[in-house]
């Protein structure tokens, strides 16, 4: 009851396009296109448009050149902005950590791993902060991550049509088979029991769902999801698949977190360098979902909901709030 009356008892006020800067690389046509889209689409301010230049075609940004980026950005960021959006898929890490963290954070080595070993964790963590900057003096950062510019404006139209639109919709919960990667199971039923009474929730034991026209929370753990074209994502939807190399957006040898959105999630979650099986460095599925259904927007809700955030990678659109009154 006490978790219920957390989860639901109040209403979260949550970001807007004034909150967030958007740092477009003109060195990457479809990165300018994203961002003048997204800018465009989103309404956000002039003032809030950030343009670097740097190779986009790799994807690792060397600490050195990360540095020197975020140092030419940091005194052209207004102080009243909380969040950042990034408009590419590549470069999708900087050394040991994230793109997204490692704007979120400033590069710093305790949020990386050598091995199998934990993190730094996130002062961001399931907190009733409502202005990250402000209170913790980080940004939360992600992705609007696509490999073409359709892609990318189909993601955008969705979540902009998403939101307020309060969707019908069920969360799927997915065991799977993958003892290596089914970690997060145990977690299932306690998030069932929270969100259970605002929509519907399945526990499925298997490789995956198909068929399915109403997938609002798509959570399991697997190198590669199958049958997930024949699936339905409502406006809104958040999906991501636990396991090693999903945040490597463009060249992984298992499935891309971009293959969600291309679904039609409107965000997904990845490591970009092997997290080994912590729970604590993917989505807490009771906190995303409980903080989603509250009316937080995609950016507060997902990075709430990961402990261990250094080796993860955010994609698709922050701003995404379809149950914000």
């Amino acid at each position: 009851m006490c978790v219920l009356l957390l989860a639901f008892s109040g209403v979260a006020q949550g970001l807007t396009a004034t909150d967030l800067a958007v740092i477009i690389n003109l060195s990457d046509p479809l990165s300018a296109a994203i961002g003048s889209y997204y800018v465009d689409v989103r309404h956000i301010p002039a003032a809030n448009v950030l343009r670097v230049r740097f190779d986009p075609n790799r994807d690792d940004l060397p600490e050195a050149q990360f540095a020197a980026v975020r140092k030419a950005l940091e005194p052209q960021i207004r102080p009243g902005v909380q969040g950042i959006a990034l408009t590419w898929a590549r470069p999708y890490r900087v050394g040991c950590m994230s793109i997204t963290s490692a704007f979120a954070f400033g590069f710093e080595r305790s949020f990386c791993a050598s091995g199998c070993n934990l993190t730094r964790l996130n002062p961001y963590y399931d907190s009733p902060v409502t202005r990250p900057y402000d209170q913790l003096h980080i940004r939360p950062t992600m992705a609007i991550a696509a490999v073409d510019f359709e892609q990318a404006k189909a993601l955008i139209n969705r979540a902009v049509q998403a939101d307020q639109l309060f969707p019908r919709g069920t969360a799927y919960f997915v065991s799977t088979d993958d003892r290596a990667r089914n970690v997060r199971s145990p977690e299932y039923p306690l998030a069932a029991r929270v969100i259970n009474k605002r929509i519907g929730v399945e526990i499925v034991h298997g490789a995956a769902i198909r068929d399915r026209p109403d997938v609002l929370f798509y959570f399991t753990g697997s190198m590669a999801v199958p049958d997930l074209a024949t699936n339905r994502f409502v406006p809104g939807a958040i999906a991501d698949h636990l396991t090693s190399f999903g945040g490597m957006l463009t060249d992984s040898s298992q499935m891309s977190s971009l293959r969600w959105l291309e679904a039609g999630a409107a965000g997904s979650y990845g490591t970009v360098v092997e997290p080994c099986a912590f729970p604590a460095k993917f989505p807490d599925v009771r906190v995303v979902t409980t903080r989603y259904l509250t009316g937080e927007t995609l950016l507060e809700a997902y990075w709430k909901s990961v402990l261990m955030p250094g080796q993860g990678v955010f994609v698709g659109d922050p701003l995404t709030a379809p149950f914000r009154p």
